[in-house]
């Protein structure tokens, strides 16, 4: 019998106010061209990154891992709780050479950022205090233990490909479902110092922004996460879509505390192949009084018309919002119990996996 694979689909529509969550080389928000139009983007990467922040809040320090150039303090540190006194710099950049990282000689680091969960960094220390010379184990306990983020977001490391995770999870840029035009916001300070006769300002400025309501997409690969959670995946892939619709990157967030919450999640179990919904975009969405309404109205009649000439239904579909025109996506409930449906229905289908 082939193997069965189940992917979630998380579906989120989310109107965000004047904002700058995420800019471009230029301090321009980032923008993108769909459907022909200009259209609000925010890069995956915005999100992963926050994402990553409240995955510190969520789970326990001992699952998660630090992308960071100062690999060497990581594994130094860990020496010197198992053995306090001990060379522990010298020591630990000889651990990561030993399994095959290049280090710069002039201050120990990595070429490259690199994804290191604290379990490998534990493991590293425990075989340099030990006084371990074989190479392979120390290579091993590389790609052993990967950290949650790290098995849902990949680590890529480009001077051993042995060393490399593929990503778990997919997470789209967000678009906005509407056209969108940046705008200008010229602002003053005042010098709170500033003699009496002086009426000028201390400092002029302006700050690039635009309003919108995205859609945002990301899809786990449930049979990659569980080859390296095992069963601590159903609780990650709850945590995941916690953590997608209630994040929000922090670009700007003092000048507009643009710190809004889902208008629609959406999420679904597939079976077959993992669903983007975006083209219920690519025509924009044109209204006079708000996007909202019309774009959760526009996604549910473009997935009801995706699952009947294409893919077929879901699995399952669990609906948080959306209002009246949401009503035929899925069964509605709070986001706590949607999260809590979804973890469950993830514990029951790997149950089914492993039997096939």
């Amino acid at each position: 019998m082939s193997k069965v694979h189940y992917y979630v689909d998380f579906h989120v529509l989310q109107t965000v106010p004047p904002s700058c969550v995420n800019r471009d080389d230029t301090g321009s928000p980032k923008t993108a061209q769909y459907g022909g139009v200009t259209r609000a983007r925010v890069s995956s990467q915005a999100w992963k990154h926050a994402m990553r922040l409240m995955f510190k809040e969520i789970f326990e320090p001992e699952v998660l891992g630090s992308r960071t150039k100062r690999a060497v303090d990581l594994v130094a540190k860990k020496l010197e709780e198992i053995d306090p006194g001990c060379k522990a710099q010298a020591m630990a950049k000889k651990a990561l050479e030993n399994a095959g990282l290049k280090l710069k000689k002039e201050d120990d680091s990595t070429e490259a950022l690199f994804f290191l969960s604290d379990a490998q960094a534990e493991a590293l220390a425990k075989l340099a205090a030990a006084g371990e010379e074989e190479k392979q184990r120390y290579k091993e306990a590389l790609k052993e233990q990967p950290s949650v983020d790290m098995a849902l977001f990949g680590r890529m490391v480009a001077s051993d490909p042995s060393l490399n995770y593929d990503a778990a999870a997919q997470v789209a840029h967000a678009i906005s479902t509407h056209a969108v035009q940046n705008e200008y916001d010229y602002f003053t300070a005042v010098d709170d110092e500033a003699p009496e006769d002086n009426a000028g300002a201390g400092h002029l400025g302006t700050v690039e922004f635009n309003s919108s309501t995205l859609y945002r997409y990301a899809t786990i690969n449930l049979g990659e996460l569980a080859k390296h959670l095992g069963e601590d995946t159903a609780r990650t892939v709850s945590c995941f879509g916690r953590a997608f619709a209630m994040t929000m990157p922090t670009g700007k967030k003092n000048t507009f505390a643009n710190n809004t919450v889902p208008a629609l999640v959406y999420v679904t179990i597939r079976e077959d192949q993992p669903v983007n919904l975006a083209g219920a975009f690519e025509e924009p969405v044109w209204s006079d009084h708000g996007y909202v309404k019309a774009s959760v109205k526009k996604l549910s009649e473009y997935a009801e018309k995706t699952y009947e000439e294409f893919t077929g239904e879901p699995l399952l579909a669990l609906v948080c919002g959306g209002g009246e025109e949401a009503k035929d996506l899925g069964e509605k409930m709070p986001l706590p119990k949607l999260l809590n449906q979804l973890e469950e229905k993830t514990k029951e289908l790997l149950g089914k996996t492993e039997e096939v």
